[in-house]
Formats: C-alpha cells, structure tokens, sequence
C-alpha cells in the first residue's frame, strides 16, 4: 500500500513486470491507494480478502497464470465478482479484446501507456463501480423496506386474528418456526425435492402466522365458546377457511400474484384454505386426499395440531410434549402425511424446544417437558 489518506479509493495493479508496477504506482498515488501484486494467485488473494480494491488493472501476459484466468476467476468469486478490471497489454489484437470481454473486462489500455487515457478510465470506471453500488444499496434497503412492511403487515394480521380466539401470539411464533424447521428437514426427499427450496422455506416461514385470518370472519359466540360446538356452530366455524382464502385471493388479484410460485401471498391462500384436510381425504372444506393437499397446508396442518396440544386453552390444559407426539403418530396416514410424521418424530426434541422458547403460560412451561 503506498498511500495513507484512506478516503481513496483503492485500486490494484497485478503484473510481473517490476517496472511496470513503478510507473503505475507513480502515475495513480496522488489520487488513489494503489496495491500491487506480482503475479495472479498474489492479486486473487487480495481482491478476494475483507478489504478488496475498487478497481483493478491487470497484464495479460504473466507466466503461470494469465490476466484472462485471473480475471475469470475473479469474476467467479462472490467478493470479487463485481470489481471492474481493466486489462494492461501490448497486444492490440481484435480476439484479445473478445477474449478479455467475454472473460468479463470492462476495457482495455493498450501499452505504452497513455498517461490521460490511463487517469480518464480508471476514473471513469471507478465512477461507474460507485454508482452501481449505490443503486445496488438502494434496491437492497428498498427491499428491505418492503419485506418489513409485509412483515408488519402479515404480523398484525395474525395478532387480529389471535386476539379474536382463545389463541395467543405464542401460538403465531411457534407454528411459523415448526414449519420452517419441518421443511427444512424435507427438502431433500425425493417427494419434496421439487416443492422446497430456500425461497419457499423462507415464504412458508412468512405465510404461516396467517393460517387463521379467517376467524376474524366468524362470529364471536361461537368463537370464543369454552364449551363443545353444536353441529351448526362447527359447520360456521370451518368456514373460516373460506374467508381466509377469499381474503388472501383478493389481495393477490389487486396485486397480480394470483399462483406466483415466489408470492408468500400463494402459500398464505394455501396454508389458510387447505390445513385442515386430511391425508386420509375426511377433512375439509374440499376432502383432498394424499398429495392432492398442497405441501404447506400438510406442513401447517402437523404444526397446528401439536401446539394446539401442548397449549392451554380455555376448554383444556396443556398436553405433556410426549403425548402430543402420540396423537401426531395415531394420525400418521391417516391425518398426517406419513413422510411428514416420520421426520416430525426425529425432530420432536427440537419441537419441544421451540415450544418452550416461545410458550405464553408457566403452565405449559411445567407441563410440555413431563414425561418426554
């Protein structure tokens, strides 16, 4: 490094030549930090480290490793793929300029050099690298400004929800992160290996608190009942199913989502339509059986049976860890789906821990470990 106002921005030269290094470190110290590097397994070990240059100009002909593997390796890297590198050589060549472009240059300074030519590029480029990160950074920020706001969004949603049952926002944390960690386990089975990736995970996770918004359409009598529902009253409650997904389907149709794969507003349609069929194709609202139920709805229907037991309710204590696992096991096949089940019970200690992690109640704090 031969400058020392660290406001500079950083460039590097790599090439072989000695005398080539000392004219251009002479030539750029004024205005910039110049680092340099002999040969192209130093410079890739530079630019690749916590604190890569902002720019790199870079000799072609070098013994060992050329500038054109240099600069395809540096393209390939994730901390030195977005640095612009200008080639330094004396082949003038029109395939040398194809190669170099197509190995991801952003220009060429033929030599002997020209001292303007060489301080109008770097500038120029260096100008543009900011620039680009600049609107990078503002896409990034934007984003996270919208993910918040869908975040807020969906978190208060559920909560009305919530707040309209006998259910609690334990109960919201709890379920999002028992998908997650359910189909985190899955993804790599042959019958989930097309249907769970990171980004699906990630929108499952985003979903799931919304898998009773519906209720918030179902009146308060038969909501907040402590005691058994008559007939009717369960037929009116399992239609919060339907206001759910009438809800969610017209947010997507305003917003031109309807059945985009990478839509959290998809899967939240799915969990909150659908998680209350059954494997065994006796649930409702449209007796899906098997895998005609969409994989999120399976996902949501194992986590909202287990912390409904393992919850305390108006009309019931808190079941003990190990018999809520019992009744998810009787339901293997038959309620659940059985690949759904099998993996839930090698992950049942960690079903546990996130139960009590985010339980609301000293009860079920005393009550989820007995007998597990």
């Amino acid at each position: 490094m031969f400058a020392s106002e660290t406001h500079k921005p950083t460039v590097m030269v790599i090439d072989d030549s000695a005398d080539n290094l000392h004219l251009m470190v002479e030539l750029l110290k004024e205005e910039y930090l110049v680092q340099v590097a002999t040969h192209g397994e130093e410079g890739l070990r530079l630019a690749q480290s916590e604190n890569p240059p902002e720019l790199i100009l870079l000799d072609i002909l070098m013994p060992g490793m050329d500038g054109y593997e240099v600069c395809r390796r540096l393209k390939s890297h994730p901390v030195s793929r977005n640095i612009p590198v200008i080639f330094l050589t004396a082949m003038n060549e029109v395939h040398s300029e194809t190669k170099g472009f197509e190995v991801g240059a952003v220009d060429f300074i033929t030599k002997p050099i020209s001292v303007p030519i060489v301080m109008a590029r770097v500038q120029t480029h260096l100008a543009l690298y900011n620039q680009k990160r600049l609107l990078e950074n503002l896409v990034k920020e934007k984003t996270r400004e919208l993910e918040n706001t869908q975040d807020v969004t969906i978190a208060g949603l559920a909560t009305l929800a919530e707040y309209r049952d006998n259910e609690t926002g334990g109960h919201i944390a709890r379920t999002k992160n028992y998908v997650r960690l359910l189909a985190e386990n899955l993804r790599d089975l042959p019958r989930f290996r097309g249907e769970l990736d990171d980004e699906v995970i990630h929108l499952l996770y985003k979903s799931a608190p919304l898998h009773d918004i519906g209720k918030v359409g179902v009146q308060d009598r038969i909501l907040r009942k402590p005691g058994k529902l008559t007939y009717e009253e369960t037929r009116e409650m399992d239609k919060h199913v339907l206001y759910g997904r009438d809800a969610i389907r017209e947010a997507e149709r305003r917003l031109g989502k309807e059945n985009n794969r990478y839509s959290f507003l998809r899967y939240a349609r799915e969990i909150a339509y659908s998680h209350h069929e059954r494997w065994d194709g006796t649930g409702y609202p449209d007796k899906l059986k098997g895998d005609e139920i969409p994989v999120s709805a399976r996902l949501m229907a194992v986590a909202d049976v287990y912390d409904a037991l393992i919850s305390k309710r108006v009309y019931k204590p808190p079941f003990p860890h190990k018999r809520a696992v019992e009744v998810i096991l009787e339901g293997r096949g038959t309620h659940f789906d059985p690949e759904m089940v099998d993996v839930f019970v090698d992950l049942e200690p960690d079903f546990m821990q996130i139960a009590l992690d985010y339980a609301d109640h000293q009860e079920e704090l005393e009550t989820l470990p007995l007998c597990a």
